[in-house]
């Protein structure tokens, strides 16, 4: 194969898709404008954390098939996958699109097949990417192909998944998905779903909105259950026998690029027919308040310091976007808490926070409050939590943890009523 893809963003989506491309046998030329990124990619490292990608990386390049650059390259197929972050008031900001779009023009030539893997508000390929193509004088659809295929992967997993899960291509006209489809398989053994552009947009977000709108079930369960007295995480463990409800766990808040952001793009196109989405992220975005609040039950004194485990927003992979950790962080400061922050996954020049070792993090605390669910916190040091800490106290918002000690006090979010009377005998 002697196929050349041009892959435009170079984050924890686009450097495993050219990767694996690569691997199949494209000659993929990766563009980001991060230098560090670039400069990592051509000495066959990686600058982001993911299960697999750093051998796969290694030997694209060794093999000759992958490359970085600044600046895109000429190709058969170009793929855009750039982040598209949201602005203050929640709408999406698809400068980068819009850039990754203008940036490839000058390299297309009739035949191309230009694919968007970036999440993006229904219509963006129609009212957004299409425009900017025929601006410059291609047909979209006719003299180059131009369709939108979003990433559907799970970090942890993504090289596993973005060849064994199904894929929903949809095109600006049916010849288009016809052709982004061939693309993708050429390794995908999952299916290949063909559809207009606005529905694969849509499938997108209605996918992450989903778990977004039942995650803010289960923690709105947590906050009636705290009043009542009753065990959330049961009564989730009870509900979900029946053989037709699925209650997703609950926890500190909804983080990632994905399940925090997607539903605001669906808000932003029909804020008056979207009210069960809408208040879904008020309740999720709630719940770093809930969890201080707890917090202050448990260490009236804000003097007192508090072991922080965990800043990304799920276990094992090192990307804090949206974390709701750094939320509680920011929050636990305004209150005056001393923090010790670990988090064994996370590089110093990531966060502003300083972090600091698992025994830095327990000198002197009084409670150890985990937000993330490392596979490094689901059986911690008990020894050096006793000999270390003030008070031996752990608040698992993930409920991962597991304590065997009875001189620890344990809580999650199943037990919160009885902080109300027992905390302040520990």
């Amino acid at each position: 194969m002697n196929k050349k893809l041009c892959v435009v963003g170079l984050g924890y989506i686009g450097l495993p898709t050219a990767a694996m491309f690569a691997k199949a046998g494209w000659n993929v030329t990766g563009v980001d404008v991060n230098s560090i990124a670039v400069e990592k990619l051509n000495k066959g490292e990686i600058h982001i954390e993911e299960v697999g990608l750093g051998e796969l990386v290694k030997a694209g390049v060794e093999a000759g098939r992958l490359k970085a650059k600044l600046t895109p390259v000429e190709a058969d197929c170009f793929i855009i996958a750039v982040p598209t972050p949201h602005r203050a008031d929640h709408t999406a900001d698809l400068t980068y699109v819009e850039s990754a779009t203008k940036a490839i023009i000058p390299f297309l030539k009739e035949g191309n097949t230009v694919i968007v893997e970036s999440t993006i508000p229904p219509r963006t390929i129609d009212d957004v990417v299409a425009p900017l193509l025929v601006e410059a004088g291609w047909i979209p659809g006719e003299d180059i192909y131009l369709a939108h295929c979003p990433e559907r992967v799970l970090p942890g997993r993504i090289l596993i998944e973005l060849v064994e899960n199904t894929r929903i291509v949809g095109g600006i006209n049916e010849i288009s998905a016809q052709k982004a489809a061939d693309v993708y398989r050429s390794f995908v053994t999952g299916d290949i779903l063909i559809t207009r552009a606005v529905s694969a947009e849509m499938s997108k977000l209605m996918e992450n909105t989903y778990r977004d709108v039942n995650i803010a079930l289960a923690n709105e369960l947590v906050k009636i259950s705290e009043q009542l007295d009753v065990d959330a995480l049961e009564v989730i463990q009870l509900a979900n026998h029946h053989p037709r409800v699925n209650l997703h766990q609950p926890g500190p808040g909804v983080g990632g690029h994905c399940l925090a952001v997607d539903p605001y793009f669906i808000i932003e196109k029909a804020p008056e027919q979207s009210v069960l989405i809408s208040n879904s992220r008020k309740i999720n975005n709630s719940m770093p308040e809930f969890v201080v609040s707890q917090v202050r039950k448990m260490l009236p004194d804000t003097n007192s310091k508090i072991a922080v485990f965990g800043l990304t927003y799920k276990g094992n992979i090192d990307d804090v976007r949206e974390s709701p950790a750094m939320d509680v962080l920011s929050l636990l400061q305004e209150e005056g808490y001393k923090l010790g922050i670990h988090d064994p996954h996370v590089e110093q020049e990531r966060v502003n926070f300083h972090l600091s070792s698992f025994e830095e993090a327990v000198q002197d605390a009084e409670c150890l409050l985990v937000l993330t669910d490392h596979n490094e916190f689901k059986q911690l040091d008990e020894e050096t939590i006793l000999a270390k800490m003030k008070n031996t106290v752990v608040f698992d918002t993930k409920n991962c943890v597991s304590i065997q000690d009875e001189n620890i006090s344990y809580y999650n979010f199943g037990n919160l009523s009885e902080t109300k009377y027992t905390v302040q005998e520990v």
